[in-house]
């Protein structure tokens, strides 16, 4: 900016142009720049502008009496024009209540477009290196998590006093108690689906009555377990994940911090011990009501007996497989309230980072509790 007047005083309200030895444009205003000014002057100094449009521009404002938000906004214009165009932009005989005017409106930065840096392309082996890294990371804080967890279960085993009884109960209502008509209803419809379909077959042999058979195994061994445990990882796991993220973005756990409690004791073991204590039970009531299930379509479809139902269940089951069922549904509740817990103490970003834990502590769950299972059927083909 220019300090002294670059032209005679000018009548108030209006402006005069000239040029200058080296070819710039030279306006000098007058007056007030209100808004009563600034609508007059806008258009005529913007068709003036097109008509001549100079290389380089300079606005006197030596004589300008007064100026507001109006007059800032008629600079702006002139100066986007010439930057539209390319061309130079000066002021000059800006006063020190003008020149504080446009410092507020940072008059410097308004009118300039910005230049984005083009981006930088990225080649594979970048990437790949970013991702190995987040991954590295990742792993490095779940087995971080996996020792935490670990020495806050010696703990536990050393003075059970220190574990928060209140809120195991209520976790165990919010796992077990909550989601048993939800695992009844599936567990039914289960049931009664696999007798349907597997009587079509069995019927062409007058093999009937191994409907049970058929429904109380699959059920008992492998697929009670499993749905019980997708249910449970849906409803319990992105709420665990829900809730301790909700809290890790409040800033509650650092607060548990600065208390000197531990977070893992007062918030993932009574999670991760009411999980255990109820999904096995709540395994055993799905593998009621999906015999119930194939109960439904055995004597309504297959003309058996209840009786008969019943002890063909019976004789088919023995107490290992209940248990085998039992035991896999418990290694699914550590897996899924562990990796809820895990996923709500990694939120980060807000509200949109606790959408993200729910929906991975879900995915993530889910998929554990199949390779789980794999390798424990595995296991039992080599153990029987």
């Amino acid at each position: 900016m220019l300090n002294p007047p670059l032209a005679p005083p000018v009548v108030p309200g209006g402006y005069i142009t000239r040029r200058d030895d080296s070819g710039a444009l030279i306006i000098s205003l007058a007056g007030r720049l209100d808004v009563s000014a600034v609508t007059r002057l806008s258009p005529e100094l913007d068709r003036f502008l097109v008509r001549e449009k100079p290389g380089r521009l300079v606005v006197d404002l030596g004589h300008v009496e007064f100026m507001d938000d109006f007059g800032v906004a008629l600079l702006v214009g002139l100066k986007k024009d010439m930057a539209s165009w390319r061309g130079l932009f000066e002021l000059a005989g800006v006063s020190d209540s003008i020149a504080s005017l446009l410092s507020l409106h940072r008059f410097n930065t308004l009118g300039v477009e910005e230049r984005v840096a083009p981006r930088r392309r990225v080649d594979l082996f970048s990437r790949l290196g970013h991702r190995v890294l987040l991954g590295l990371n990742d792993a490095s804080y779940v087995l971080s998590f996996l020792g935490d967890t670990c020495f806050s279960s010696l703990k536990i085993l050393r003075r059970p006093g220190s574990l928060r009884m209140g809120d195991m109960v209520e976790n165990m209502r919010k796992v077990g108690v909550d989601a048993l008509p939800i695992v009844a209803l599936i567990s039914f419809l289960l049931g009664l689906i696999m007798a349907f379909m597997s009587s079509v077959q069995l019927q062409q042999f007058g093999a009937n009555i191994y409907v049970a058979s058929l429904v109380g195994l699959s059920m008992t061994r492998e697929l009670g377990p499993i749905m019980t445990a997708i249910i449970v990882a849906g409803r319990s796991g992105s709420a665990f994940a829900a809730e301790i993220g909700s809290m890790k973005i409040s800033e509650e756990i650092d607060a548990l911090h600065t208390m000197g409690l531990d977070p893992h004791l007062f918030l993932v073991m009574p999670r991760l011990i009411a999980a255990l204590l109820v999904v096995p039970f709540l395994t055993l009531f799905s593998d009621v009501f999906a015999i119930l299930g194939g109960l439904l379509v055995g004597v309504s479809m297959l003309d058996l007996t209840i009786n008969g139902y019943i002890n063909q269940t019976i004789n088919t089951l023995d107490l290992f497989d209940v248990f085998w069922g039992f035991g896999k549904s418990a290694v699914f509740a550590i897996l899924i309230a562990w990796t809820g817990c895990l996923r709500g103490f990694q939120v980060e970003g807000g509200a949109e980072g606790v959408g993200r834990a729910t929906t991975s502590a879900v995915v993530t769950g889910i998929f554990l509790i199949i390779l789980s299972d794999s390798l424990l059927v595995v296991i039992l083909r080599y153990w029987e």
